[in-house]
């Protein structure tokens, strides 16, 4: 074994999350993240000669959930590679702060598999990644498969549909709600939509799947405003009037929001005219209806092979080809 590295994405929260129904009518938690190219988190795995595979000493101390991660991750490698299992160091850094729902732990718990898998020279397919990471942690976000949008089953870590190869080209304006309090993400746990929101919720899927098709960024900002509102009786967020009346004055096309933390923002189509200055207009906006924001930044392009593996884990449904979309690199929270 050598010493192992690996990164994974954070996201900005969710376009869409909810109740839909899987290939056989069976209804399922799921969501959508909007992904963002940075902040990355970074790790690495140094085994230690005769540690076992359980003791995973990890830091910064405190990372229960990388350090679980990582002991899981060291059984599958040594199984797949046929060396002994053996602990080690985890290191962990970069990433964003915890409790603002911008898949903090779950980019933790990426890194640390590939860090280990690294370090047993074995590729992991990004199937076997996503199970880990539902192990390690009851339920994770799909960025173990990279920047392309798919509907995805967090706590039992299988997609539900692969929307495509991107989001349409969106330019997004970060901000905080609830003064940026971290958030439980365990404590939401149990709280759910009723039945009859499904077929709500089924219907913005439909929507967001042309969104992808069409390369829309209008529709793709509908369903995020419907769903931000739709969590409001999972979690609230007094901010939300503030943002949708920002939207609108600017000519933004929406906003979405992280449905079990603190982050937000409001949408732009990246070909809108005059987007410097709406963006300029809605930073001022939030600023002064107190909303602190944090970062604009340009939706990604898609699933980068190298560093994420190939994205094809539909269980459904998959739409058709798109067009590249520019990158751009953000400033940290």
């Amino acid at each position: 074994m050598i010493t192992g590295r690996g990164r994974a994405p954070c996201h900005h929260g969710e376009v869409l999350q909810g109740v839909f129904l899987d290939g056989r009518g069976l209804p399922r938690r799921g969501l959508v993240t909007l992904p963002m190219s940075a902040p990355v988190t970074r790790a690495v795995f140094t085994p230690v000669p005769g540690a076992p595979a359980h003791r995973i000493e990890v830091l910064p101390a405190g990372r229960a959930k990388a350090a679980r991660a990582a002991s899981l991750a060291v059984a599958e490698c040594a199984r797949r590679s046929g060396l002994p299992p053996r602990g080690g160091r985890l290191r962990l850094s970069g990433g964003v702060p915890v409790g603002l729902g911008m898949g903090s732990s779950t980019s933790d718990v990426i890194a640390a598999v590939r860090a280990v898998a690294a370090g047993f020279s074995v590729e992991l397919p990004p199937r076997v990644v996503a199970r880990l990471a539902v192990r390690a942690e009851r339920a994770a976000d799909p960025t173990m498969l990279g920047d392309r949008p798919v509907l995805f089953a967090q706590r039992e870590g299988r997609v539900l549909e692969d929307l495509g190869p991107a989001l349409p080209p969106t330019v997004v304006v970060g901000c905080l709600t609830g003064d940026g309090r971290p958030v439980n993400t365990l404590g939401l746990t149990g709280k759910g939509f009723p039945g009859e929101d499904v077929a709500a919720f089924e219907r913005l899927r439909a929507l967001l799947r042309r969104a992808v098709a069409e390369a829309d960024a209008a529709l793709l900002g509908l369903v995020g405003s419907e769903s931000a509102h739709l969590n409001q009786r999972i979690l609230p967020k007094a901010e939300l009037g503030v943002l949708d009346r920002a939207a609108l004055r600017c000519g933004g096309v929406g906003v979405q929001v992280a449905h079990s933390g603190n982050v937000a923002g409001v949408l732009f189509d990246a070909s809108a005219p005059d987007l410097g200055d709406r963006l300029r207009h809605c930073a001022r906006d939030l600023r002064d209806n107190g909303v602190r924001v944090t970062r604009i930044f340009r939706t990604p392009s898609g699933a980068t092979e190298r560093e994420h593996g190939r994205a094809h884990l539909r269980d459904d449904r998959q739409t058709g080809p798109g067009g590249p979309r520019r990158r751009t690199r953000l400033p940290a929270v």
